[in-house]
């Protein structure tokens, strides 16, 4: 069996959860199957199980100066460029709205089976249109056409797969949950110090990781830190800005508040292994996620979180367990929360040991892939016997 999973983001070029899912699924797939993987970008990978090609957007998308339309015609031309090379695969697997126009045109093109995995779903990020302009309803129209033609959906989470059901005209038979993981290797207590004193971070800090978005309600922890216990910092590992209007925007409430350290970058994995390993506190204040795998990422390094009690949140971060789950967009609720845990270190203790237990028993990138592999061979022989059907 093959696949081809299409994907904006693939390492070298990760930025957000979907790439970080990505990246893990197919580490895991190649171990069991061939995989063809199609991305946004440069690369160009081939080994015996795993290809790799990278696409960039046609230079005449890029021309004038109406740059919000640019992201997403440039995006239907990556698209296009990546269904134009032949694909010999049994199924094609897409990753949000940026690969699932393609799912749709290689499902015609090439008569195979498509699956859709959603990370997120457009109509329930209307911020966006700050980021794209008149183009939003084009990446709507994208993932709307994508999902009601696709043979199969991935929801990453319970709450996601009630969403995509509620908002598309789509059976309900036809979606899946198969949830994100983590590399349990990778992300597991590390109590080095070196990212911290790189950056001048003391002893005492909670953590954010996370887009310069809306989405991640990053506004309202920055109003919390007014009320968070003296002596502790708020350490803000956030980048890839939505707009460049909304990074001024944070960048003008950071700079009021001396306790926030801005990380305004990316990091190398180890670095953020070690963060996440160090804080007291990993703060997720999303107003919408559904799934949300830094929480993962935190629980699985043993560091209690506070977090949004939101969409698929609410199916990783057990609350009064793992962590505390508070109001979104409510920023005393959080600073509330989280000086609780401050306080209270036996509890932050525990809730550490408890998230890192409950990672190791529900979210293993092993038995993910295993799920997901199990769904290519239900969607493929379905779709073989509809041909059989048709002669």
């Amino acid at each position: 069996m093959k696949a081809t999973i299409i994907t904006r983001e693939y390492p070298p070029n990760v930025y957000g959860g979907a790439g970080v899912h990505v990246k893990f699924l197919v580490r895991e797939l190649i171990k069991r199957m061939k995989v063809d993987v199609r991305c946004f970008g440069e690369q160009d990978t081939r080994e015996e199980s795993l290809t790799v090609k990278g696409y960039r957007a046609w230079e005449r998308m890029w021309e004038g100066d109406e740059e919000k339309f640019n992201s997403v015609l440039g995006t239907f031309s990556v698209e296009m460029s990546m269904v134009r090379d032949r694909m010999d695969s049994d199924i094609v697997h897409t990753h949000t709205w940026y690969a699932a126009l393609a799912g749709y045109m290689a499902k015609i093109l090439y008569d195979i089976p498509f699956v859709a995995t959603v990370h997120s779903l457009e109509p329930l990020r209307p911020w966006k249109e700050e980021q794209l302009g008149k183009s939003y309803q084009l990446s709507s129209w994208a993932e709307r056409l994508a999902l009601e033609s696709a043979d199969h959906i991935i929801a990453v989470s319970i709450n996601s797969r009630e969403d995509i059901i509620k908002r598309f005209n789509v059976k309900p038979e036809r979606v899946s949950v198969i949830h994100n993981g983590i590399d349990l290797n990778l992300y597991r207590a590390l109590k080095t110090a070196d990212t911290r004193k790189a950056f001048g971070i003391g002893e005492d800090y909670i953590l954010f990781v996370g887009r310069v978005s809306r989405q991640k309600g990053i506004e309202h922890l920055i109003e919390a830190v007014q009320w968070l216990d003296p002596g502790v910092q708020c350490v803000c590992c956030s980048s890839a800005p939505d707009t460049k209007e909304f990074e001024d925007e944070i960048k003008a409430k950071i700079a009021k508040q001396p306790r926030i350290v801005w990380i305004n970058s990316l990091l190398r994995e180890e670095q953020y292994v070690e963060l996440y390993s160090n804080a007291r506190v990993f703060a997720c204040p999303s107003v919408y996620e559904p799934f949300g795998i830094i929480n993962l990422e935190s629980m699985a390094c043993e560091t209690p979180v506070v977090a949004s009690a939101v969409g698929g949140i609410l199916e990783t971060v057990v609350d009064g367990e793992t962590g505390l789950l508070v109001k979104p967009a409510d920023p005393r609720s959080l600073a509330d929360a989280v000086n609780r845990l401050l306080r209270d270190r036996q509890l932050a203790e525990r809730f550490g040991r408890n998230g890192r237990r409950r990672v190791e028993e529900k979210f293993s990138w092993t038995s993910i892939a295993e799920k997901t592999m199990k769904l290519y061979q239900e969607v493929i022989s379905e779709h073989n016997s509809r041909k059989v059907v048709a002669k």
